[in-house]
């Protein structure tokens, strides 16, 4: 908390100072129409390119903490869960999921699938606080996560990547950018990343059971079909073939498995973005996206290998998944030439449609014959906003979106279920121009969750459904840029009112061989709050020196929340929500090239899951690099968690240990150890 404290205080003090650099202009492409960063009302971080290049992030997971009440949860080889502001999913297994915070990659859809998430040429990361009620529906209860790659250039570009390091760590990547015609330019980024993991499997005699193996392909062609139309089409695949050997019985690094699983995710993705500007009263903006997932998820239940323990079990569980997503967007845009009511007001109009189908198998040593099921999901949903100029610097926003959802669902043990829901989400905001640098904003949105089912037979009946989600969201935000720098401090404060709170729990079924098996499921609780306040900070002291940073608060409580096993949690803390955290860190160029760059980051403490009390311990992480840059090329060397501290990416509590007569305990899955590494890029130029 004194390390919190402190970090905070420098943040806060150093905002009163001012730099000379030129800083090009961020814009938010996530909003229904592209918003300069300063303009955006409502709590957003863009992590850019070289913020990615700064951590030297390969994954999602590895950046997200650069952003305030963001976190995640892993449980496979990366972490495909994300929370913000304490809500959002924390694993899945046999039952259909409906996400909390939406991931777009490109315009596609991987919602729930952040595995896919790798950063290899990335533009930025738009991270977006809040219910995303009018832009995204559904899938953004709590956020969005829209990942926006780079674009094609009109000019040769080509940039090389190489990076060695502990673990086995390897990587290489190369794009190459350039004109086809004088209407068209495209974009091919082609990355292979590997190391061997952190775990060691004592039984096996490997290091690399719980390895990353992952490669990136990605092609892009933007073309001006004419003087007021341009296509920009994307195409790729994302094959993530990575170990799942994470667990161990004494929790630590070293584990017995015999049979050792997979965390697997192959993904073939394309996009369309159609913009067509040849109307002068409104530009029309069409959206497709498709993405097929080929997911397979699987670990040795036992943890152990037999022979182990006179008491023992040996069980292997795995999911596949073959899931399919099609979206289609079409926005009609008020063009900036022709606003109305008497040219104080812009406007948008949309429909959007979600097609989705998971097929699963459950090959699992309990069961006489596989699991099969089949779940397919449709939305479709008709939005709208209007931003108007009430003058003496005074915006107004008002956004609604009405959205249809329907599922169907069907599995070999005679498990049916087609619910459906209609749901409302939109924003209401005020803007206040106070000064050409500085911008207020006070808003009240609402989002919405689907509801959905339970697919475990041995469940009561009254455990079989939930029913949707809605939350309330009041904010209040500041923002302050300074145009001929890179200084800037954007904070919001706000609260969340949750209702019909959907909760993941389970339950412990003892097997007749005295093992222990979960029941995982979903139910609402009556409701929820999760109140807080966001600070980012960025400026330079001096030519040579930048400060930057971001601080969370959060407090999270439940409201007449009593557990299927009859404990009473209200007012108890929501779970992976802790009460604050915070990135911080100071970049200093010794000399012509010469840079260092370190950063510091930590959590407080927070529950693992809402029904039990296990919880991870506070942390603070701290990351090193050192470089020397031209124009043309890069070499650097780093480290991250310099201190090699251990943290904790997930968490449980159950009986699976044969020593104790599986007596029920915490196991945890460990964060990543010190890492070193080295990077070395090249850039061209015509």
């Amino acid at each position: 908390m004194k390390t919190f404290g402190l970090v905070l205080i420098a943040l806060i003090s150093c905002t009163v100072t001012r730099g000379e650099d030129d800083v090009p202009e961020i814009v938010v492409t996530a909003q229904l129409r592209d918003t300069a960063l300063e303009n955006v009302p409502s709590s957003v971080t863009v992590l850019t390119e070289s913020v990615i290049a700064q951590r030297e992030a390969q994954h999602l997971e590895e950046i997200v903490a650069a952003s305030p009440n963001v976190n995640l949860s892993a449980g496979g080889s990366r972490a495909r869960f994300i929370q913000i502001r304490g809500i959002g999913e924390r694993g899945q297994f046999a039952e259909p999921l409906n996400s909390s915070v939406g991931v777009l990659i490109d315009g596609v859809d991987f919602s729930g699938a952040a595995t896919a998430a790798t950063l290899f040429d990335i533009q930025q990361v738009e991270i977006l606080r809040g219910p995303q009620g009018t832009l995204y529906g559904a899938n953004a209860l709590a956020g969005l996560i829209n990942i926006v790659t780079n674009r094609p250039t009109p000019t040769f570009e080509s940039d090389l990547k190489f990076t060695v390091g502990d673990y086995g760590m390897l990587g290489l990547g190369g794009t190459i950018s350039n004109a086809v015609t004088d209407r068209s330019r495209f974009r091919i980024a082609v990355e292979q990343y590997s190391d061997d993991g952190f775990m060691v499997n004592e039984y096996l005699g490997r290091d690399n059971t719980n390895d990353h193996d992952e490669l990136t392909v990605r092609a892009k062609l933007n073309t001006d079909l004419s003087e007021s139309a341009q296509l920009d089409l994307t195409a790729g695949l994302i094959d993530i073939d990575n170990g799942y050997d994470a667990f161990s019985l004494d929790n630590n690094r070293i584990t017995r498995s015999d049979q050792p699983g997979q965390d697997q995710h192959e993904a073939s993705f394309a996009s369309a973005e159609l913009r067509w500007e040849g109307n002068n009263t409104f530009d029309l903006i069409g959206r497709f996206g498709v993405a097929n997932s080929d997911i397979d998820y699987g670990y040795d239940e036992d943890w152990t290998h037999v022979g182990f323990d006179p008491w023992e079990y040996s069980s292997t569980d795995r999911y596949r998944r073959d899931r399919s997503t099609v979206t289609g967007e079409l926005r009609f845009v008020s063009s900036k030439s022709s606003p109305v009511l008497n040219d104080t007001t812009d406007w948008t109009l949309g429909v959007y449609s979600l097609d989705q189908n998971v097929d699963l198998r459950r090959d699992y040593t309990y069961l006489p014959v596989p699991y099969q099921s089949e779940f397919s999901v449709r939305r479709t949903a008709l939005f709208g906003e209007t931003r108007s100029d009430l003058g003496n610097g005074i915006q107004l926003t008002l956004g609604l979106r009405l959205e249809r959802h329907s599922a169907n669902y069907r599995d070999t043990e005679n498990v049916r279920f087609d619910p459906s829901d209609t749901m409302v989400g939109g924003r209401f905001a005020l803007e206040y121009q106070w000064k050409p640098s500085t911008r207020v904003y006070a808003s009240l949105s609402r989002g919405y969750k689907a509801g959905g089912f339970n697919t475990d037979g041995s469940l009561d009946a009254d455990l079989r459904r939930y029913e949707p989600e809605s939350l309330i969201n009041l904010e209040i935000g500041l923002t302050r840029f300074w145009s001929d720098d890179a200084s800037f401090i954007r904070t919001s404060i706000f609260q969340m009112d949750r209702h019909d709170v959907q909760i993941a729990s389970s339950l412990t079924r003892v097997r007749s061989d005295g093992s222990a098996e979960f029941i995982d499921y979903v139910g609402n609780a009556a409701d929820g709050s999760n109140s807080g306040i966001e600070i980012e900070i960025s400026t330079r002291l001096s030519d040579q020196l930048r400060v930057f940073g971001s601080v969370g608060m959060l407090r999270t409580e439940y409201r007449d929340f009593v557990s299927a096993s009859g404990e009473n949690y209200s007012g108890r803390d929501q779970a992976h929500a802790p009460e604050h955290q915070y990135s911080a860190g100071v970049e200093f160029s010794i000399a012509q090239g010469l840079f260092i760059n370190y950063t510091l980051e930590g959590r407080d403490e927070f529950f693992f899951s809402d029904s039990h009390d296990e919880k991870s311990r506070a942390y603070n992480l701290s990351h090193l690099k050192i470089g020397y840059e031209t124009d043309a090329w890069s070499l650097a060397l780093w480290g991250r968690n310099l201190r090699n501290k251990d943290y904790f990416v997930r968490g449980f509590y159950f009986g699976n240990d044969p020593r104790d007569y599986y007596t029920a305990r915490g196991f945890t899955q460990l964060g990543e150890p010190r890492r070193y590494g080295a990077t070395f890029r090249y850039h061209w130029r015509s």
